[in-house]
């Protein structure tokens, strides 16, 4: 599966430089690693984000969001978010900030090399 381009664009202005966020490949899409654990990704010309098991619940009562089934199986803690839902600049920020707010909640790992790009 693609991801789009333009979607990653916007993802990447929004981190700036950080030394903090990698670029990985992965689940068919792209994932924005922050401090080794995935923060946020685009699967097609959508936004998924990982909001943790707290904060689940409140995420998917936001326009546009739905749980992430990308296995066929809901996987609590993550969310995807519709192309309407990340209209503007601050929409799309609001959820990329929900990410970090769940990573920064976990101890940095050491980051693999592998295929990964520096933001």
């Amino acid at each position: 599966m693609a991801f789009d381009e333009h979607l990653a664009n916007r993802v990447r202005d929004v981190f700036g430089v950080d030394p903090a966020i990698l670029e990985k490949k992965m689940f068919g899409g792209l994932a924005f690693m922050d401090r080794g654990h995935m923060c946020c990704g685009i699967l097609g010309d959508e936004l998924m984000v990982r909001v943790g098991p707290d904060a689940y619940d409140e995420a998917l009562a936001a326009a546009h969001a739905r749980p992430m089934d990308f296995t066929g199986r809901p996987m609590k803690g993550m969310v995807m978010v519709a192309t309407d839902g990340l209209a503007d600049a601050e929409a799309l920020r609001a959820w990329v900030d929900r990410g970090r707010a769940f990573t920064g909640t976990q101890p940095a790992k050491k980051p693999s090399p592998a295929k990964a790009r520096r933001r």
